[in-house]
């Protein structure tokens, strides 16, 4: 086992916490009575509208615009107060009255369930009426938009996502119903939870967090025992792009434990993209960011600077395409990014070598490379930027 007392992690969540004035704010749980009465308050809308003989409007926050978001240093990406694009939803309208329809029938099931303090998941509610939704991605787009609309987080809509994500290491809490949950195992990782609110009374002497940005990199670390080796230590994988419910844990666990919180992602446009989504959010999801980011994610590797500093392969790096430079060139242009010097120094190695490599190219260095050696080394001597 390896001890991190000297290393330069230990010095960092005091010195995060000063750096990012600790920005504790949350989204607060809302009662039930106050979802009720959002719900009531479109609802009542709708019938007035009926009432004058006019077609009912729903109003809803362009989610998927850049301009429908601000950057905030302590927060990430957040909806911004003024001049928010708006698309419109008109009953009468063919192209959106079958989306308008879909609203509405969500939002009914939406209520019985917080009316009755219940719960369900959205593949239930997917899978009670198939063909009424067509796919579950129009469920996820619906219940977002819902979520949006009343301006309430959407565990408080009483509707959970089944998780995707797994977890591993030193970490103990008790789920809402009383189940406790061990994550210590060296050979098995635990489902990420589907109710992260519900989650009490944890447990952990971690020094840090990880964040793996693919289940194959995650399953590698569990297999060469990366949290015995180097415990105490979480680990965390949303499997690519994170589920809501992995981001939740993250912040979750950086509001408990307050330990430095490290991504580990490939050295690519969309590794990076990845990890700005559990550091700053999405536009998305813009409208619950200070539920779901944490601001204070270290990115410990692959960094591109790493591909000739450990000298990988030539053989196992892979050219860049067209779509990779269109990312890169997003990445660079967006305020989180130009906001760290050190981050655009590595954005721009990348783009000078034109080439990208996956986490899994250092076992071409050795097999073991990556826990016995890169891992240790960066965590030791403070190898994040």
């Amino acid at each position: 086992m390896i001890s991190f007392i000297t290393s330069d992690v230990d010095k960092l969540p005091a010195a995060l916490r000063e750096s990012l004035g600790m920005d504790a704010s949350r989204q607060e749980d809302i009662s039930r009575q106050d979802v009720l009465t959002r719900i009531e308050r479109v609802i009542q809308t709708i019938v007035i509208s009926v009432s004058k003989g006019e077609a009912p409007v729903l109003r809803l926050m362009n989610r998927c615009n850049w301009s429908t978001v601000r950057f905030h240093e302590s927060v990430g990406l957040v909806v911004r107060t003024a001049d928010v694009p708006v698309t419109t939803l008109r009953c009468d309208c063919p192209l959106s009255a079958a989306r308008f329809a879909l609203i509405l029938k969500l939002l009914s099931v939406i209520y019985k369930l917080v009316q009755s303090d219940s719960y369900a998941t959205k593949r239930d509610i997917y899978y009670n009426d198939p063909q009424l939704f067509g796919s579950q991605k129009t469920l996820d787009s619906i219940l977002d938009d819902i979520s949006c609309m009343l301006k309430v987080p959407r565990r408080s809509l009483h509707v959970f996502a089944t998780s995707k994500g797994l977890i591993s290491g030193d970490l103990c809490y008790l789920e809402e119903d009383g189940t406790k949950v061990n994550c210590s195992s060296s050979s098995t990782a635990v489902p990420v939870s589907s109710n992260v609110n519900g989650i009490r009374n944890i447990v952990s002497a971690a020094k840090f967090i990880l964040i793996v940005e693919k289940d194959a990199t995650f399953q590698r670390l569990l297999s060469d025992d990366f949290c015995t080796r180097l415990s105490p230590c979480i680990i965390i994988t949303g499997k690519g792009v994170p589920d809501v419910n992995s981001r939740l844990m993250v912040r979750k666990l950086w509001d408990t434990l307050h330990v430095p919180v490290f991504a580990l992602v490939d050295a690519d446009p969309y590794g990076i993209e990845i990890m700005c989504i559990y550091k700053y959010g999405s536009r998305a999801m813009a409208f619950e960011a200070h539920s779901l980011t944490v601001p204070s994610v270290l990115w410990l590797g692959l960094l591109p600077s790493d591909i000739q500093r450990y000298r990988v392969p030539e053989e196992t790096l892979i050219p860049f395409s067209q779509a990779d430079e269109s990312k890169l060139n997003s990445l660079k242009s967006r305020d989180y990014i130009s906001c760290q010097p050190a981050w655009e120094r590595e954005i721009e190695t990348m783009q000078r070598l034109k080439q990208k490599a996956e986490i899994q190219s250092l076992a071409s260095i050795a097999p073991h490379f990556l826990t016995r050696v890169y891992l240790p080394n960066k965590l030791r001597y403070g190898g994040w930027i």
